[in-house]
C-alpha cells in the first residue's frame, strides 16, 4: 500500500512536518523522523500497552436498544434515551486502567470508559460509528465523516484500528514498514490541533498535546460564566487562538482546525442531558471533561446530530469571532495562510459561505491537499482516497460537493 500521506512542499521553519507519519521525508534537508519523539509523550515507546485487548462491549439491543447502530451501519437517528440503559450493567463506567489509552478527545474517552468503545483504547471504525450514534445520537453521517477522518489522518484505513490517544503503530498497523507510524489521535495537526479547549498546544506541552489540563478547563468556564454554550465558546476560542498566536512560536491553524468549532459545538449539542433541560450545565460538562464520566441519570439528545447541524454551528461560531487561518514563522510574527483552501479565502471564512459550502469544506479535509505549515501541504494516497469515497462519497456528492477521483 502506498504512504497514507505524501509531502508536497515544507518550510524549514515548521520542522514538525517533517515528522508527520508517513511523509516522504526524502524530499526534506533532514532525515525521515516520527511526527511524536521517539521516547516523548504520546510516542509509541511511552504508549500505554494492555496486553489483554477486548473490543467494545456488546449491545444487547433486545433488552437495551439504544440507537440499533451496530457493524458500522445506520442505526434509528432517534434519541431521547437513557445512556447507559437502566439496568445496563455490562456499560457501567470502569476508570482507565494504566495499560489503557486516553486522548485528547473527552466524548471518545468517556465512551471507551463506558465500554461503548474498546476500554483500552484501540477501537475500530465500526466502533467508532455506532458509538456516536448509540452514545450521542450522532447522525450516521456525521459520525462516518469523523470515524474516516480519523482513520485516514491518524490510523490503519486497511485494519480500520486507531487508537483514541498514543501511537500505537504495532497494534494499529497491518504492516508498519509500509504505513510507517500511525499516530492515534495524539498526532498534532490533524484531529489535535492548537488551541485546543482543554489540550496543551503540542509545542508549549513539549509534546504532551492529550493530557487534561485543569487550568485551561478552568478559564473556559469562566470564560463562559458555566454555561457552555455558543456564544460563551465562540469567545473561549477567539481566547485560546490569541493565546497561542502569541506564546506559541510554532503555532498553526490550518483548515482543519475547523474540526475545533464542530468538537467545541458538542459542548451544547451533544453533552447536555434531557433530564437537566438539555442545559449545557458545570455538572455535565465537568462529568464529561474531568471525570470522562456519562452523568448519572443521562439522557440523549432527541434528533440526531448531523453534518448540516455540526456545519451550521461551525460557521456561527466562526463568524461570531473571525480570525485568519495561517501560523507563526517566529514568535509573534505571524502570517496568514498564502493560498486559499475551498471556501476559506484570503485566510478568513467569508459571512456568505452557506451551510452546503461548508460541509463540502469538511469533505475536502479527507480528500484535498491540506496545508500542514505554511508552505506545506499533506495529500492522500490513492489507497486514502478509495476509503474515503467508499465511505463518504454517497452522502457528500448528494450536496452537491465536488468528488474526489479515484
Amino acid at each position: 500500500m502506498k504512504s497514507l500521506l505524501l509531502l508536497a512542499s515544507t518550510a524549514l521553519s515548521f520542522p514538525f512536518v517533517s515528522e508527520i507519519p508517513g511523509i516522504d521525508s526524502s524530499l526534506l534537508p533532514s532525515h525521515r523522523r516520527r511526527q511524536q519523539p521517539g521516547t516523548g509523550p504520546g510516542s509509541e515507546a511511552t504508549c500505554p500497552n494492555n496486553p489483554d485487548h477486548k473490543p467494545a462491549v456488546a449491545y444487547n439491543f433486545a433488552k437495551y436498544p439504544y440507537n440499533g447502530a451496530q457493524n458500522g451501519q445506520k442505526g434509528r437517528e432517534t434519541g431521547g434515551y437513557r445512556v447507559p440503559a437502566v439496568g445496563d450493567t455490562d456499560h457501567k463506567y470502569i476508570a482507565p486502567k494504566s495499560t489503557d489509552i486516553r486522548g485528547p478527545c473527552p466524548g471518545l474517552n468517556t465512551a471507551a470508559n463506558h465500554g461503548f468503545l474498546a476500554r483500552d483504547g484501540i477501537v475500530t471504525y465500526n466502533e467508532l460509528v455506532d458509538a456516536q450514534q448509540n452514545v450521542y445520537n450522532v447522525g450516521y453521517d456525521l459520525a462516518n465523516l469523523l470515524a474516516t477522518l480519523g482513520l485516514v489522518m491518524d490510523g490503519d484505513i486497511v485494519t480500520q484500528k486507531l487508537s483514541i490517544g498514543c501511537d500505537a503503530t504495532g497494534r494499529t498497523s497491518f504492516n508498519r514498514a509500509l504505513t510507517g507510524s500511525e499516530p492515534g489521535l495524539d498526532g498534532h495537526n490533524k484531529f489535535e490541533g492548537d488551541t485546543s479547549l482543554t489540550r496543551n498546544d503540542y509545542f508549549l506541552g513539549k509534546g504532551d498535546n492529550f493530557k487534561f489540563n485543569a487550568t485551561l478547563f478552568a478559564m473556559m468556564t469562566r470564560t463562559t460564566g458555566g454555561n457552555y454554550n455558543l456564544q460563551g465558546l465562540a469567545t473561549y476560542r477567539k481566547q485560546r487562538y490569541d493565546q497561542s498566536k502569541r506564546d506559541n512560536p510554532n503555532f498553526f491553524f490550518g483548515p482543519l482546525s475547523l474540526l475545533l468549532y464542530g468538537a467545541a459545538s458538542f459542548l451544547y449539542e451533544l453533552f447536555p442531558s434531557g433530564t437537566r433541560g438539555y442545559a449545557p450545565d458545570v455538572y455535565t460538562i465537568t462529568s464529561f471533561f474531568v471525570r470522562e464520566r456519562i452523568p448519572d441519570n443521562w439522557t440523549n439528545r432527541k434528533d440526531p446530530y448531523d453534518n448540516n447541524k455540526v456545519t451550521s454551528e461551525i460557521v456561527k461560531m466562526y463568524l461570531l469571532d473571525p480570525v485568519l487561518f495561517g501560523g507563526n514563522t517566529a514568535a509573534g510574527s505571524f502570517n496568514a495562510l498564502p493560498s486559499n483552501f475551498g471556501a476559506i479565502k484570503n485566510g478568513k471564512i467569508p459571512s456568505t459561505i452557506s451551510p452546503a459550502e461548508t460541509s463540502c469544506l469538511l469533505y475536502q479535509l479527507a480528500t484535498g491537499s491540506v496545508p500542514s505549515s505554511l508552505n506545506g501541504v499533506i495529500t492522500p494516497s490513492v489507497d486514502a482516497l478509495a476509503f474515503v469515497a467508499k465511505k463518504l462519497n454517497p452522502t457528500f456528492g448528494n450536496l452537491g460537493c465536488p468528488i474526489a477521483l479515484t
